[in-house]
Protein backbone atom coordinates (compact mmCIF):
# COMPACT_ATOMS: atom_id res chain seq x y z
CA UNK A 1 0.00 0.00 0.00
CA UNK A 2 1.29 3.90 -0.78
CA UNK A 3 1.65 6.21 1.60
CA UNK A 4 -1.32 7.83 -0.54
CA UNK A 5 -3.57 4.70 0.13
CA UNK A 6 -2.35 4.86 4.10
CA UNK A 7 -3.73 8.69 4.01
CA UNK A 8 -6.82 7.45 2.53
CA UNK A 9 -7.93 4.61 4.56
CA UNK A 10 -7.19 6.66 7.35
CA UNK A 11 -9.23 9.80 6.59
CA UNK A 12 -12.63 9.17 8.00
CA UNK A 13 -15.39 8.90 5.40
CA UNK A 14 -18.32 11.72 5.78
CA UNK A 15 -21.55 10.41 6.91
CA UNK A 16 -22.98 11.73 3.98
CA UNK A 17 -21.03 11.88 1.28
CA UNK A 18 -23.09 13.80 -0.86
CA UNK A 19 -22.52 17.12 -0.16
CA UNK A 20 -20.58 19.51 -2.46
CA UNK A 21 -18.38 17.66 -5.45
CA UNK A 22 -18.89 14.27 -3.55
CA UNK A 23 -15.99 11.92 -4.18
CA UNK A 24 -17.38 7.91 -3.03
CA UNK A 25 -14.83 5.64 -1.89
CA UNK A 26 -15.59 1.97 -0.97
CA UNK A 27 -13.14 -0.63 0.66
CA UNK A 28 -13.75 -4.16 0.08
CA UNK A 29 -11.74 -6.81 2.00
CA UNK A 30 -11.42 -10.55 0.81
CA UNK A 31 -12.20 -13.11 3.86
CA UNK A 32 -12.64 -16.10 2.36
CA UNK A 33 -14.02 -18.09 -0.66
CA UNK A 34 -15.95 -15.34 -2.51
CA UNK A 35 -16.73 -13.45 0.58
CA UNK A 36 -15.56 -9.91 0.98
CA UNK A 37 -16.72 -7.57 3.88
CA UNK A 38 -17.18 -3.96 2.04
CA UNK A 39 -17.78 -0.23 3.32
CA UNK A 40 -16.10 2.42 4.44
CA UNK A 41 -14.46 2.63 8.25
CA UNK A 42 -16.96 1.26 10.59
CA UNK A 43 -19.92 1.20 7.74
CA UNK A 44 -19.48 -2.20 6.24
CA UNK A 45 -21.85 -5.43 5.48
CA UNK A 46 -20.89 -8.72 4.11
CA UNK A 47 -21.03 -9.47 0.23
CA UNK A 48 -20.95 -13.03 -0.52
CA UNK A 49 -19.81 -14.06 -4.30
CA UNK A 50 -21.81 -17.38 -4.38
CA UNK A 51 -24.99 -15.76 -2.73
CA UNK A 52 -24.68 -18.01 0.39
CA UNK A 53 -24.27 -15.87 3.57
CA UNK A 54 -24.73 -12.77 2.40
CA UNK A 55 -26.22 -10.86 -1.07
CA UNK A 56 -24.20 -11.74 -4.15
CA UNK A 57 -22.72 -8.49 -5.21
CA UNK A 58 -25.63 -7.98 -7.82
CA UNK A 59 -28.12 -8.33 -5.55
CA UNK A 60 -26.16 -5.14 -3.24
CA UNK A 61 -26.72 -3.98 -7.01
CA UNK A 62 -30.47 -4.62 -6.92
CA UNK A 63 -30.11 -3.14 -3.06
CA UNK A 64 -28.63 0.02 -4.17
CA UNK A 65 -30.94 0.96 -6.36
CA UNK A 66 -34.16 0.13 -4.52
CA UNK A 67 -32.67 2.18 -1.33
CA UNK A 68 -31.66 4.82 -3.39
CA UNK A 69 -34.86 5.25 -4.91
CA UNK A 70 -36.62 4.16 -1.90
CA UNK A 71 -34.95 7.37 0.11
CA UNK A 72 -35.57 10.08 -2.58
CA UNK A 73 -39.13 9.30 -2.55
CA UNK A 74 -39.29 8.91 1.20
CA UNK A 75 -37.53 13.01 1.08
CA UNK A 76 -39.74 14.00 -1.68
CA UNK A 77 -43.06 12.86 -0.04
CA UNK A 78 -41.93 14.29 3.37
CA UNK A 79 -41.11 17.59 1.77
CA UNK A 80 -44.78 17.82 0.31
CA UNK A 81 -45.91 16.85 3.89
CA UNK A 82 -47.30 13.52 2.86
CA UNK A 83 -44.83 11.10 5.00
CA UNK A 84 -45.41 7.86 4.32
CA UNK A 85 -46.21 5.30 7.26
CA UNK A 86 -44.26 2.40 5.43
CA UNK A 87 -42.49 1.94 2.33
CA UNK A 88 -41.29 -1.43 1.00
CA UNK A 89 -39.10 -1.64 -2.37
CA UNK A 90 -39.61 -5.34 -4.38
CA UNK A 91 -36.73 -5.05 -6.95
CA UNK A 92 -36.75 -7.77 -9.53
CA UNK A 93 -34.21 -7.96 -12.73
CA UNK A 94 -33.18 -10.07 -15.76
CA UNK A 95 -29.92 -10.84 -16.58
CA UNK A 96 -27.91 -11.96 -20.13
CA UNK A 97 -27.57 -15.48 -19.76
CA UNK A 98 -24.17 -15.30 -21.25
CA UNK A 99 -21.29 -13.33 -19.78
CA UNK A 100 -21.09 -10.98 -19.12
CA UNK A 101 -24.30 -10.91 -17.26
CA UNK A 102 -25.56 -7.88 -17.11
CA UNK A 103 -28.80 -6.48 -16.18
CA UNK A 104 -31.09 -6.31 -18.89
CA UNK A 105 -34.32 -5.11 -17.15
CA UNK A 106 -35.03 -3.90 -13.83
CA UNK A 107 -38.96 -4.10 -12.14
CA UNK A 108 -39.83 -2.47 -9.32
CA UNK A 109 -42.68 -2.47 -7.15
CA UNK A 110 -43.07 0.62 -3.72
CA UNK A 111 -45.84 -0.82 -1.52
CA UNK A 112 -46.49 2.44 0.07
CA UNK A 113 -49.13 3.18 2.55
CA UNK A 114 -50.07 6.77 3.75
CA UNK A 115 -52.78 8.08 4.84
CA UNK A 116 -52.54 11.55 2.98
CA UNK A 117 -51.25 9.78 -0.32
CA UNK A 118 -51.99 9.74 -3.67
CA UNK A 119 -51.19 7.69 -6.62
CA UNK A 120 -50.33 9.86 -8.65
CA UNK A 121 -48.23 11.96 -6.04
CA UNK A 122 -46.63 8.94 -5.30
CA UNK A 123 -45.52 7.99 -9.12
CA UNK A 124 -44.26 11.70 -9.64
CA UNK A 125 -41.58 11.13 -6.73
CA UNK A 126 -40.69 7.72 -8.42
CA UNK A 127 -40.05 9.04 -11.64
CA UNK A 128 -38.31 12.24 -9.83
CA UNK A 129 -36.30 9.68 -8.41
CA UNK A 130 -35.15 7.97 -11.52
CA UNK A 131 -35.00 10.36 -13.96
CA UNK A 132 -33.23 12.77 -11.97
CA UNK A 133 -31.93 12.26 -8.38
CA UNK A 134 -30.61 8.52 -8.04
CA UNK A 135 -27.17 8.25 -9.08
CA UNK A 136 -27.43 4.46 -8.53
CA UNK A 137 -30.18 4.16 -11.42
CA UNK A 138 -28.08 6.98 -13.25
CA UNK A 139 -25.39 4.90 -13.35
CA UNK A 140 -26.37 1.84 -15.18
CA UNK A 141 -26.71 1.70 -18.67
CA UNK A 142 -29.37 3.84 -20.30
CA UNK A 143 -31.03 0.87 -22.46
CA UNK A 144 -31.77 -1.32 -19.28
CA UNK A 145 -35.49 -1.38 -19.41
CA UNK A 146 -36.98 0.26 -16.13
CA UNK A 147 -40.97 -0.77 -14.91
CA UNK A 148 -42.39 0.43 -11.49
CA UNK A 149 -45.42 -0.32 -10.00
CA UNK A 150 -46.89 1.61 -7.22
CA UNK A 151 -49.01 -0.27 -4.48
CA UNK A 152 -50.83 2.09 -2.07
CA UNK A 153 -52.64 1.45 0.85
CA UNK A 154 -52.87 -2.29 -0.21
CA UNK A 155 -54.70 -0.94 -3.98
CA UNK A 156 -51.76 -1.83 -7.16
CA UNK A 157 -51.92 0.62 -9.80
CA UNK A 158 -50.65 0.23 -13.57
CA UNK A 159 -46.71 -0.39 -14.02
CA UNK A 160 -45.19 2.27 -15.18
CA UNK A 161 -42.41 2.11 -17.83
CA UNK A 162 -39.53 4.81 -16.54
CA UNK A 163 -37.06 7.18 -18.37
CA UNK A 164 -34.07 6.13 -17.12
CA UNK A 165 -32.52 9.38 -17.92
CA UNK A 166 -33.90 13.31 -18.08
CA UNK A 167 -33.30 15.51 -21.08
CA UNK A 168 -30.46 17.14 -18.96
CA UNK A 169 -28.96 13.78 -19.05
CA UNK A 170 -29.58 11.99 -22.18
CA UNK A 171 -28.87 8.21 -22.75
CA UNK A 172 -26.26 7.92 -25.61
CA UNK A 173 -27.59 7.17 -29.11
CA UNK A 174 -26.50 3.09 -30.21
Amino acid sequence: MTAANNDAASTPAPARPSVGNPTVRSHAVWRDGLRFDAGVGDRVQVIDGNSKVAPSPVETLLSAIGTCAGADVVDILTKQRTVPKRLEIEVFATRRPEHPRRLLTLDLTFEVDGPKLEPAQVERAIALSIEKYCTVAATLAGDIAMTTTVVLNGARQEPVQQTMFSASFPAKSR
